[in-house]
């Protein structure tokens, strides 16, 4: 296990293990073999771990890392180079240029769109179809004429073509039926442009559907330890531990109430730890009364009382010997006793994403060494029938 070095005066902070990172990205290639490349999905601050550090640990491999937006692509671009960065959504009108000066690989949904980038100077296009998502990408049924039209302009070159797939992590019948649509499409639209890259796979396509990887694959939240598919969690290693120290222990009588509204009455007297995190730092309030918890001492103790802006209220009867002081985890592992991301996201109505990309600002990051840039020698894992 890594070693962190935290103040004793921090109250919340978070434990990134990059060796855990370039552990999950091994298991990436297991599942898709050598020749696809990977584009690391670096989006939202590294999904919460740290965009720079993220890229850092895996600017080694190879990769293509991908972000949201030029304010991204600029955060990264001094440990991404020499690798390529793709933005994935589109730019409005005043980024065009910035985007073709920079040289960064920009995601067009239309010719029209590709034009426009190419007024600045050379730019290499990931154009995207729309086969089913409803976002972003050129509705698959005109995506053949839009590339026509690019045809001869001076300026575009087509880095790759591309789709994203809706339910991949729900529907595989459906999912299957959008990839081989896809790739029929690719393969009329690659007589056009011979030496674009196809790609298509998410995380939760990569772990069901990896016979469609194609040249390129969109790893997400397994590079960062989170499945989106039940069966494969035992196969990624977590990535960040959340914690937080006890800031007061308080003894309550029966029939007290806790926190906001009082939607919690003591039935019994209780002892209460504060922990100084709340909803500004990310800990959902949509946690609150649905049996959350965290770990401290190695024992679960549940949240009790809604989550207010900066602290949360834990029962902590059960531990007659805890002080101010010691230290509580809300995601992460505590001797045999484990919180996941999945978990906290469950029991508060949302998705892991969502859980990650929110911690915030005041949760400082702590890095494990950098890790070595050799292959991971963890155990070859089985994948189950898919």
């Amino acid at each position: 296990m890594p070693i962190f070095s935290v103040p004793e005066s921090l109250r919340t902070w978070a434990e990134v293990d990059l060796n855990a990172l370039r552990a999950n990205l091994h298991f990436v290639r297991q599942r898709i073999g050598p020749a696809p490349s990977i584009l690391a999905v670096v989006k939202a601050n590294g999904y919460g771990h740290g965009a720079r550090e993220t890229v850092q640990a895996l600017a080694g491999e190879n990769t293509i890392f991908g972000v949201a937006n030029l304010q991204e692509a600029a955060e990264i671009k001094t440990v991404a180079n020499p690798s390529d960065v793709m933005l994935l959504g589109p730019c409005l009108p005043g980024e065009r240029h910035a985007a073709v000066k920079n040289g960064h690989i920009v995601t067009v949904s239309s010719a029209i769109e590709a034009r426009a980038f190419s007024e600045y100077g050379n730019v290499r296009i990931n154009f995207k179809i729309d086969t089913g998502m409803g976002r972003i990408g050129v509705w698959k049924d005109v995506a053949i004429s839009e590339l026509q039209s690019l045809q001869g302009i001076p300026g575009i070159e087509i880095h790759s073509i591309s789709t994203h797939l809706p339910s991949a992590d729900e529907d595989t019948v459906f999912t299957k039926h959008q990839l081989n649509g896809f790739t029929k499409l690719a393969q009329k639209l690659r007589e056009m442009a011979p030496n674009a890259r196809l790609h298509s796979l998410n995380s939760a396509g990569i772990l069901t559907l990896p016979e469609f990887a194609g040249d390129i694959v969109r790893p997400g939240l397994m590079l960062y330890g989170c499945s989106p598919i039940a069966e494969f969690c035992t196969a990624l290693r977590p990535v960040l531990a959340w914690k937080a120290r006890i800031v007061l222990v308080k003894d309550l009588p029966a029939g007290a109430g806790v926190s906001y509204g009082r939607t919690y009455i003591s039935s019994n007297p209780i002892r209460t730890a504060v922990l100084p995190v709340g909803y500004a730092d990310g800990y959902p309030r949509q946690a609150s009364g649905q049996g959350c918890g965290v770990l401290i001492n190695g024992k679960r103790c549940h949240l009790i009382g809604r989550v207010t802006m900066d602290q949360i209220i834990i029962d902590v009867s059960d531990l007659p010997d805890v002080q101010v002081g010691d230290v509580a985890t809300l995601i992460g592992n505590d001797g045999v006793n484990s919180i996941d991301a999945e978990e906290l996201a469950k029991r508060s109505g949302t998705i892991a994403w969502d859980i990650l990309t929110g911690i915030g600002r005041r949760v400082e990051r702590f890095y494990s060494a950098a890790p070595e840039k050799k292959r991971d020698d963890s155990v070859e894992y089985q994948s189950p029938p898919v």
